[in-house]
């Protein structure tokens, strides 16, 4: 005998930015997005249906502490996966997250567990709110491939990815901050450049604002920004924008330099009315790139000139490795931006 858990379930806490328009049927969507569950008995499963867009997609999942992963089939349709069995007979935690971006949306129809099994309350979220803005680095992308610190990504198909390693979710842990990782692979500022969504190339100022962004995988959708107000906001954008021609290498003062400047200034300032209380730090992260992207980004901080938006860099800033960012190379940038944020004292997570 078994009992299933609905989605819309009072006892399940959720994070991130979630397509609930069906509550029994919600949609995860971004990179480090989750559901948790406290319950009591000897197994649980989950219900999912998964849509592919690219890569090999994988679920986390932390059970009682411990991590694990769900391979996904590509069918879209329904599919239980078991998680645990023969668990002991006490009170378990667990928080299923969305390893990857919207290479793959997944819908979430519930949990399985034991036939008397009983529901408890969660623990209240954090009071401190983070939001990251950001590419495949804050995601969390090839992280997993500790063999290669320091070096060119191997070949892979999506495996190595792992939010909970980005660097972005280790800063939130460090801070005891709730995150909405809203990042994703590939992509840069502008429309029209970046890696993400060929052909098109869907930039930022196309997806900072909405809840479901990925054509591929259906309808594109608005966020309401109502629904979660961060105190500090990092905007880690500058990486992806080299391509496909990098002419702020070339010349920092030509016209192509200048309307990025132009744009990304006009990108801050509406999140800085978006979220008109919050920290904004505006950086990139030590992988490889030019140096004259990081110091527009201080050209755009000095000419917004507000005390509540910061240029932060890290100490190995684009220059630390050509890959992407490894478990130990995230603890590194996590180590500092955290650092970084708590010298801005802690009154700034009372408004």
């Amino acid at each position: 005998m078994v009992r299933n858990i609905e989605p819309d379930d009072p006892m399940l806490q959720y994070s991130g930015r979630i397509d609930d328009d069906d509550p029994k049927a919600p949609v995860l969507i971004y990179a480090a997005s989750w559901v948790k569950m406290i319950f009591t008995g000897t197994s649980v499963a989950v219900t999912l249906a998964n849509h592919h867009a690219y890569w090999t997609n994988e679920m986390g999942y932390l059970l009682d502490g411990v991590q694990g992963r769900i391979r996904l089939l590509n069918d879209g349709k329904k599919k239980t996966y078991e998680i645990a069995g023969q668990l002991p007979d006490a009170r378990h935690e667990l928080m299923l997250f969305k390893r990857m971006d919207a290479c793959h949306t997944v819908t979430f129809y519930g949990f399985t567990v034991d036939g008397g099994a009983d529901l408890l309350p969660p623990e209240p979220k954090p009071a401190r709110r983070m939001e990251v803005f950001g590419d495949s680095v804050s995601c969390g992308e090839v992280s997993e491939a500790v063999d290669y610190v320091g070096k060119e990504d191997p070949v892979h198909d999506g495996q190595y990815s792992n939010s909970w390693y980005s660097y972005a979710w280790m800063t939130a842990r460090k801070l005891g901050a709730e995150l909405h990782d809203t990042s994703q692979g590939g992509i840069a500022l502008l429309d029209g450049t970046g890696w993400f969504g060929a052909p098109a190339y869907y930039g930022v100022e196309s997806c900072y604002d909405k809840l479901a962004y990925n054509p591929d995988l259906g309808e594109v959708k608005k966020w309401d920004f109502s629904r979660y107000t961060p105190q500090v906001v990092v905007v880690a954008i500058g990486q992806n924008d080299n391509h496909p021609v990098d002419y702020m290498a070339s010349d920092p003062e030509c016209s192509a330099a200048e309307h990025w400047r132009k744009r990304y200034r006009e990108f801050i300032e509406t999140l800085m009315k978006r979220y008109p209380k919050a920290q904004i730090i505006l950086t990139t992260t030590i992988l490889k790139h030019h140096p004259n992207w990081d110091a527009s980004i201080g050209t755009v901080c000095g000419q917004i000139a507000s005390e509540r938006v910061h240029h932060f860099l890290y100490r190995r800033n684009g220059s630390g490795t050509p890959g992407h960012i490894r478990i130990p190379e995230a603890e590194e940038m996590s180590e500092e931006l955290a650092s970084y944020i708590r010298s801005l004292g802690d009154k700034i997570w009372d408004v």
